[in-house]
């Protein structure tokens, strides 16, 4: 689930600067509209972050309020003013608890300090779409992009994530969920791909899932049998698999399987690692 679903939301405006923004007391510009003779500062307030780094939507300095959003302000300020003159306002922008929640995501890393962002490409969110977690997948790899990285780490799980933390540096490793599919097939130009998961997940990837998760269906081990050719009557679980084939042999077969399954989708070239 999005940990950012259900909150609350709150935009003060007033007539005035305003004295506490946020928290940290993070240096920010805020993003100005005119309108006429008027205008509008719009400032992060209490748990909403600042754009620290480049290769985001947002410029640094500047509070982390996506394109979507600020015109959505934008056209409510205009639409208030009518045919008002020299109205010139403050508004700020503040989510309860930001601060803790922006912890459980990749704010941090992409840096997006101070609280959680406010994101948004069309207005709308279906309650039941993905939408909100690829959007983050994609602002992590055009930062990775943006700032130098030669090669992209997607990881499937925590096991995945901590074996990338060992050899890879944060910025360029990108938490995918069980969106194998949707993650690859972002724009990621000529960058190299490292794909690290468990064997499970990569039987899965190997058999044609383009999303991992269990809703989508169960490994078909029938075919697994005839890929290892062992007869595997009544198994049920890779790990057991590994155990009457061999590890080593099982991560040979399925890694092979696997990169040409991604060859077909993708047309590239993308190493797999087995944790």
């Amino acid at each position: 689930m999005d940990v950012t679903k259900g909150c609350e939301i709150v935009v003060s405006v007033q007539g005035h600067k305003f004295q506490t923004l946020n928290l940290n007391q993070i240096y920010q510009k805020p993003h100005i509209f005119t309108h006429k003779t008027n205008s509008i500062k719009i400032y992060a307030g209490v748990g909403v972050g600042v754009v620290t780094k480049m290769g985001l939507k947002i410029s640094p300095n500047y509070p982390a309020i996506n394109p979507v959003p600020l015109t959505a302000l934008k056209n409510c300020f205009e639409k208030f003013i009518k045919d008002r003159k020299n109205l010139h306002l403050y508004c700020k922008v503040s989510v309860t608890d930001g601060e803790q929640i922006a912890k459980q995501t990749a704010n941090s890393k992409v840096g997006v300090l101070g609280g959680i962002s406010i994101l948004g490409t069309k207005g709308f969110v279906k309650p039941v779409s993905a939408t909100a977690y690829l959007d983050s997948i994609k602002t992590e790899i055009n930062f990775a992009m943006e700032n130098g990285f030669k090669t992209l780490v997607f990881t499937i799980g925590n096991s995945s994530f901590q074996k990338a933390s060992k050899s890879y540096k944060k910025e360029q490793i990108i938490e995918i969920g069980n969106f194998v599919y949707d993650s690859i097939n972002f724009r990621w130009g000529t960058l190299s791909l490292v794909l690290i998961c468990g064997i499970g997940k990569l039987t899965k990837i190997s058999q044609g899932f383009k999303n991992t998760h269990n809703r989508f269906g169960s490994i078909d081990f029938k075919a697994v049998e005839k890929a290892t050719d062992k007869n595997l009557d009544g198994v049920i679980s890779m790990k057991r698999v590994c155990e009457m084939v061999g590890r080593e042999k099982v991560e040979k077969i399925m890694i092979q399987k696997a990169k040409k399954q991604l060859k077909n989708w993708f047309d590239k070239n993308i190493e797999i690692i087995i944790v």
